[in-house]
């Protein structure tokens, strides 16, 4: 049984390990969503966190604990200055003006010899543990989850579902909205730091469009209403690969497009029936059992 387990650990190591970086991801991007901000840079501070550890532990040979301290604040500075004028924005806008901050910082990579361009860093020494990535991944979800039900965590609500009453409350939204986004820079930096001594590598090709989409659909797929929903999402997505790699030569489609084509099909099948994620499943066959409407209805587009 010992042996079953650890071949099945050494299988599939790397998966595991990426439940929890893409749980960080996804609380990352919740941490916004929480106060009603559709703010999308995470891919950027992700690639700052990476690039920050990495260059203090393989040029300045700084220990291991500090690199990934310098990781996770250096990317909550820098969304400061940037959370001061974007935040201003609405919607759509807010969320094109933060992904392109996110170009901007790939684009500053891929152009720069320092960091050797699009090439990237390699050879960087395996620093993280599945055990360390789940550590920080309960740290994350015990701080987020103690939030919820405190004066912060109300005054986050009140924001989200009305930010004008909220601020003729006396509640100071600005600065709430800012807090959040530097918490959520700060967990993507996290992630970037973690992930690049997990993989042995750091390319700006790792921090593009696709990646902030990914993290944003483990935080719609699992349910962004509840701190644990975004982890859900990332755990169930990280892993439905891994079947489709199985189920594939079964129906004679490759995996790749197979892959597309269902996390699509999920995430359309979540909007259309499952508006606060998966995590509310239970909730919704109990309630049709009971000939109860759902909690929130499945018509909710919130």
């Amino acid at each position: 049984m010992t042996e079953r387990l650890a071949d099945f650990y050494g299988t599939y190591q790397s998966t595991i390990g990426y439940i929890g970086l893409n749980g960080l991801l996804a609380l990352s991007v919740y941490t916004t969503l929480s106060c009603g901000q559709l703010a999308l840079g995470n891919a950027g501070f992700m690639a700052i966190g990476a690039y920050a550890a990495v260059l203090l532990t393989m040029e300045a040979h700084v220990p291991f604990g500090l690199s990934l301290l310098a990781g996770t604040l250096l990317p909550a500075l820098v969304a400061v200055p940037l959370g001061l004028p974007v935040l201003r924005l609405k919607g759509v806008f807010l969320a094109i003006a933060t992904i392109g901050f996110g170009e901007v910082v790939r684009l500053s990579l891929v152009n720069s010899e320092a960091v050797n361009g699009a090439q990237g860093i390699v050879a960087i020494p395996q620093k993280t543990s599945v055990g360390l990535i789940f550590a920080a991944l309960a740290l994350a979800v015990a701080l987020l989850g103690r939030l919820k039900g405190s004066k912060w965590g109300f005054a986050l609500e009140a924001i989200r579902e009305d930010e004008p009453a909220a601020r003729t409350m006396g509640i100071p939204t600005g600065a709430y909205k800012l807090s959040m986004l530097a918490l959520g820079a700060a967990l993507a930096g996290l992630a970037g730091a973690l992930e690049a001594h997990f993989t042995f590598m750091v390319a700006p090709n790792g921090f593009g469009f696709d990646r902030v989409v990914d993290m944003l659909v483990f935080a719609v797929v699992g349910g962004s209403g509840v701190v644990f929903g975004p982890v859900v999402g990332a755990a169930f997505l990280t892993l439905l690969p891994e079947v489709l790699r199985e189920v594939a030569p079964m129906v004679g489609i490759e995996p790749g497009p197979l892959r597309m084509a269902v996390d699509g099909l999920v995430l359309l099948l979540v909007i259309l029936f499952l508006p606060n994620g998966i995590v509310s499943l239970a909730g919704v066959i109990r309630a049709r059992r009971s000939g109860r409407r759902p909690a929130g209805g499945t018509e909710s587009t919130r």
